[in-house]
C-alpha cells in the first residue's frame, strides 16, 4: 500500500527534491564517514575517530599530517570501496530523466549520482574527486593531488593543495545551502533517504519544506519521523526501485 502511494505521489509530482545521505551510498559498500565503525574512524592509524583528525581544527594546526593521511589512507579505502551506483542512485537518474525529479541534495561526497548519470546535483559536503588551493582557491583534480611525490602544492602561488570536502568543525558553503534551501521550499514532493537527519545545518533543511508530501525512507528512526507523510523503514535503494 505505502509503494503505491508513492507511486501516485511521484505521477501527480513534477518538482521533486531529494535528500540523501550515507545510507544512500552504504548500499553501494562504501563506509559511511562519520559512525564508530565508519570511513573516519577505519582509517585512522590510532583507532581515535573523526573528532581526532578529520577536524578542520587539526588540519588547520596539523596541514602536512592532515593531507599525507587524507592521501595515504581515505583515498585507498574508498579506492578499495566498491564504486558503482545502486538501485537508489540509478532510480533517482530516471526520476531525473522523466522530468520528475528536480535536484539531488546530497551528504555523500562519492559521486555515485553522477555516476548513475544524474546531472543537477547539489554536494553540501563536497567531493573526494576535487581538490582546490587553499589560499588562491584555484580548482585541482584527485589525480594531480595524488601524483605528487610529497604533498601538492599549487602551480600559480604554492598554496598547499587541500581535497574539496567539508571538515569536521568546517563551516559549509553559504551559497549551496542558500541553493538547497530554494529547492527545498518550492518542491511539491520532498524525498528524504538514508540519513538519520542528525548532521547540521544539513539536517535542517526539512524545516523549509512547505508542502504536504514528506517522504522519509530510512532503516532507523529520525526525530522527523512524525512529520513524515509518507516513512519507509527499508532500504532505500529497494523502495525508490520499486516506483520506477
Amino acid at each position: 500500500m505505502s509503494i503505491e502511494k508513492l507511486k501516485s505521489m511521484i505521477n501527480e509530482s513534477d518538482n521533486i527534491v531529494f535528500f540523501g545521505g550515507a545510507g544512500v551510498s552504504t548500499e553501494s559498500g562504501i563506509p559511511d564517514f562519520r559512525s564508530e565503525t565508519g570511513l573516519y574512524a577505519n582509517s585512522s592509524k590510532k583507532k581515535r575517530g573523526p573528532n581526532h583528525i578529520y577536524t578542520f581544527k587539526y588540519y588547520e594546526e596539523n596541514k602536512e599530517k592532515y593531507l599525507l593521511h587524507y592521501k595515504e589512507n581515505m583515498i585507498n579505502t574508498l579506492k578499495n570501496s566498491i564504486r558503482e551506483p545502486n538501485d537508489a542512485h540509478i532510480a533517482l537518474a530516471e526520476l531525473e530523466k522523466r522530468g520528475k525529479l528536480k535536484i539531488i541534495i546530497t551528504q555523500n561526497v562519492d559521486g555515485l549520482h553522477q555516476k548513475a548519470g544524474t546531472k543537477n546535483i547539489i554536494e553540501i559536503h563536497g567531493s573526494t574527486s576535487r581538490c582546490f588551493c587553499e589560499d588562491c582557491k584555484t580548482k585541482y583534480s584527485l589525480d594531480y593531488f595524488l601524483k605528487a611525490t610529497h604533498l601538492a602544492k599549487c602551480e600559480k602561488c604554492g598554496g598547499f593543495i587541500r581535497p574539496d570536502i567539508v571538515m569536521y568543525g568546517e563551516k559549509l558553503n553559504d551559497s549551496l545551502l542558500e541553493e538547497a534551501r530554494n529547492y527545498v521550499s518550492n518542491a511539491d514532493l520532498f524525498i528524504v533517504g538514508g540519513t538519520s537527519l542528525v548532521v547540521y545545518p544539513a539536517a535542517g533543511l526539512l524545516r523549509y519544506y512547505k508542502g504536504d508530501k514528506l517522504v522519509i525512507i530510512n532503516k532507523t528512526e529520525t526525530k522527523f519521523d512524525c512529520k513524515a507523510n509518507l516513512l519507509f523503514r527499508d532500504s532505500i535503494g529497494k523502495v525508490l526501485s520499486s516506483v520506477i
